[in-house]
């Protein structure tokens, strides 16, 4: 070989791992920097055509409507009624809140509750303190506490939103660290190797810093939106893709170095058989993600462009960095191992080991393995309806005992459950009369009153912004229950029926109405292009019909199984009564797409094999070969996932157990025993109507023809 082709084989290698570490070195930072173009405030996600957004817009003509309540409640010590000294004292410290750095106009005065037990007072703050807001409800709260003895909590949207961002607040170094240090003890104990995790882990690092880099542009210019669950899951999501194609190039690289010896050689062709797998595998993912941009939800469309730029990045990395810093190494990268193929056999399922055994397992018996496997999946798929998606109450939206959370279970004590949360009517000027009344008649509010010019209900003339009137009213039920949802429904039959009212309902209740609404339409509405997307992705992969619909099928049961085991789970482990309306959607697609991804990783690998031996020794050579890696990527991605756990949201953790469980389950039991057992029962017309259902079976060597399918 001469010279100068010699010195390229590695340069090139050499060049791209320098342009890599560049890459790093410059858009690192921006991993930690997301935060500062985030938005947790969920009037921003809100559907983008619902009544409840309408109304948002509509407000905007009341300037002084323009805040952030913080509901101060103060109770009695030991039940006792609040005495008119603690009532006047309590006045007092609200109005010296006025002109407080963060606080709008003057605070109402205390309102004393029907049982006397407790007061109530509002303090409107501005809604664009950010990071300031926690020092704004301190210094609240310590004026609050002049009033002898009571006990002083805070309530209402400032007081949620403040535990809000103190739950993601360092979510990049948390949540990075736990998933970084979770994937490298696990590819420790799986390589039994010191360089390869640490190549695999910076590989990753390198895309997530390139997919922040770009996000972080794009969010900067309005172009996408970022809030810190889409923030969690985009770490979550590049780290363990990033792992799961870097896991499936080194074992093909491991196989091909025993098989050639010379390390380039050895890359190319781990490469040309790795790359049509993990690009299509990727393609699922993000065109999956991309799909949900049909969404009305616009959390939903945020996610979308931002995890499959993540996907992109991901795959990038794992098809350049991976195999310049693998190529420079060698052999050297499993030091002190020794790079023997995985799960090495005779190649007819013989051999020692777990995915041998396995893969005799399913060439014996494959009737019965994906009898028994299917008849499991149907039963935890019968639980699935009964997993409730109405949203999460107020009670239940922290892990943890969030102070708002405390306060707003006392506020529901001793004032209408929807006190601090009313449902915000905005109408014609000139029917402002007949829709108090109506929105008064409806069963299921306390009560209703048109805002004054003072900014506060009661007390003057109806305040009029562009000839539109606001009327607040109070729902007798918590904000976020079920009830005051029906409530919402009825309020807004009987303010609609009002001739020439044009009237729109919206508040918190309405937001939580009109998102479960929406929901469930774009379920309805992305499912099945999902479907479709993965469906001809597969039928250009595998050359085949048939073995396509099975395998969406099949990822598809996986993902109702675990509806309905996360059911059981969620009510009877964790109490949730509930999830976010938007948690089965992303159950789905993460669980479909990633799914779909190991079974990818199967088939082309049994398809490769069948070409040369058969469909029977195809799968069993496919099994056999690909069992220890894929497991070993599943494994990986449910403890990536899983990581999410450690943001006290319910609905992080929710997507956390779902798609662990769900990757788990499929990894072990529809890509291990349900999968192959079905291709080896069906046999050659698996691959219908490709090539390779029309070739005749070839058994194997020395051994005798099954005398049925399923001996």
């Amino acid at each position: 070989m001469s010279s100068p082709s010699r010195l390229l084989r590695w340069l090139v290698p050499a060049a791209l791992l320098v342009a890599w570490l560049g890459v790093g070195g410059t858009l690192g930072p921006y991993a930690g920097k997301l935060g500062e173009v985030a938005t947790n405030d969920q009037a921003a996600f809100l559907p983008q055509n619902a009544e409840s957004t309408r109304a948002i817009e509509a407000q905007k003509a009341f300037r002084q409507d323009e805040t952030l309540p913080a509901i101060v409640v103060w109770t009695a010590a030991d039940g006792a009624e609040v005495t008119s000294q603690q009532r006047a004292s309590a006045t007092g410290a609200l109005a010296s809140l006025a002109g407080l750095t963060g606080t709008v106009g003057q605070a109402s005065p205390a309102v004393p509750s029907k049982d006397g037990q407790a007061l109530q007072g509002v303090v409107q703050l501005r809604p664009d303190l950010g990071d300031q807001l926690p020092v704004v409800l301190e210094e609240v709260a310590e004026a609050a506490g002049q009033v002898p003895g009571t006990t002083v909590h805070l309530a209402g949207p400032a007081a949620s939103q403040a535990d809000l961002s103190d739950a993601f607040a360092g979510i990049d170094g948390l949540l990075l660290g736990v998933a970084l240090a979770t994937v490298l003890i696990i590819l420790l104990l799986v390589y039994r190797s010191i360089l390869l995790p640490f190549v695999i882990i910076i590989g990753a690092v390198l895309a997530l810093g390139l997919a922040c880099g770009v996000v972080y542009a794009l969010a900067e210019r309005d172009i996408v939106r970022v809030d810190g669950q889409v923030q969690g899951i985009l770490s979550i999501l590049v780290i363990g893709a990033a792992t799961d194609y870097a896991l499936l190039l080194t074992a093909r690289f491991r196989e091909e170095l025993e098989r050639h010896g010379e390390r380039v050689t050895a890359m190319r062709a781990a490469v040309r058989e790795s790359a049509g797998p993990i690009v299509a595998s990727a393609a699922t993912v993000a065109l999956g993600l991309i799909a949900l941009l049909l969404s009305d939800l616009t959390n939903n469309r945020a996610l979308g462009p931002v995890g499959a730029i993540g996907i992109v990045c991901a795959v990038l990395s794992s098809l350049t960095f991976l195999p310049a810093a693998l190529v420079l190494l060698g052999r050297g990268a499993y030091w002190p191992a020794r790079p023997k193929p995985a799960g090495a056999t005779d190649g007819k399922g013989g051999g020692r080991g777990v995915w041998p055994r396995v893969a005799a397992l399913v060439d014996r018996a494959p009737r019965k393995v994906w009898a028994v496997t299917l008849a499991g999946l149907l039963a935890c798929a019968a639980f699935a309806p009964t997993l409730e998606s109405k949203g999460v109450p107020l009670d239940e939206l922290f892990v943890n005992d969030a102070p708002s959370v405390a306060a707003q279970a006392t506020l529901g004590k001793h004032y209408p459950g929807g006190s601090g949360n009313p449902a915000v009517v905005i109408a014609a000027a000139g029917t402002v009369d007949q829709v108090t009344a109506a929105a008064t008649a409806t069963e299921g509010v306390a009560a209703a009153s048109p805002v004054t010019a003072s900014g506060r209900p009661g007390g003057g003339a109806p305040l009029v912004a562009d000839g539109k009137v606001r009327i607040n009213a109070t729902l007798q039920a918590p904000a976020d229950s079920d009830e005051a949802k029906e409530t919402i429904a009825r309020l807004r039959e009987a303010v609609h029926a009002v001739p020439g009212a044009d009237a729109l309902v919206g508040g918190y209740t309405a937001q939580q109405y009109d998102t479960q609404q929406t929901a469930e339409s774009d379920r309805t509405l992305i499912v099945p292009v999902v479907l479709a997307i993965i469906l001809v992705i597969l039928v250009g992969l595998l050359r085949s019909l048939l073995m396509p619909v099975l395998l969406v099928a099949t990822v598809a049961l996986n993902f109702l199984a675990t509806l309905g085991v996360s059911a059981l789970v969620f009510q009877g482990v964790f109490g949730f009564s509930g999830t976010d309306a938007s948690v089965p959607l992303y159950g789905f697609v993460f669980l479909v797409a990633l799914g779909v991804d190991y079974n990818i990783f199967l088939m082309s690998r049994v398809r490769e094999e069948s070409l040369k031996h058969g469909t029977r020794e195809g799968v069993l050579r496919g099994l056999t070969a690909t069992g220890g890696v894929i497991t070993s990527a599943g494994v990986v991605l449910a403890a990536t996932f899983a990581a999410l756990g450690v943001i006290p949201l319910a609905f992080l953790v929710q997507i956390a157990f779902i798609v662990a469980f769900g990757v788990l389950l499929d990894t072990l039991v529809v890509r291990s025993l349900l999968v192959p057992a079905l291709v080896r029962d069906i046999g050659p017309k698996a691959w219908w109507p490709g090539a390779l259902s029309r070739r005749p079976e070839q058994e194997p060597a020395g051994e005798p023809k099954p005398s049925s399918p399923a001996s």
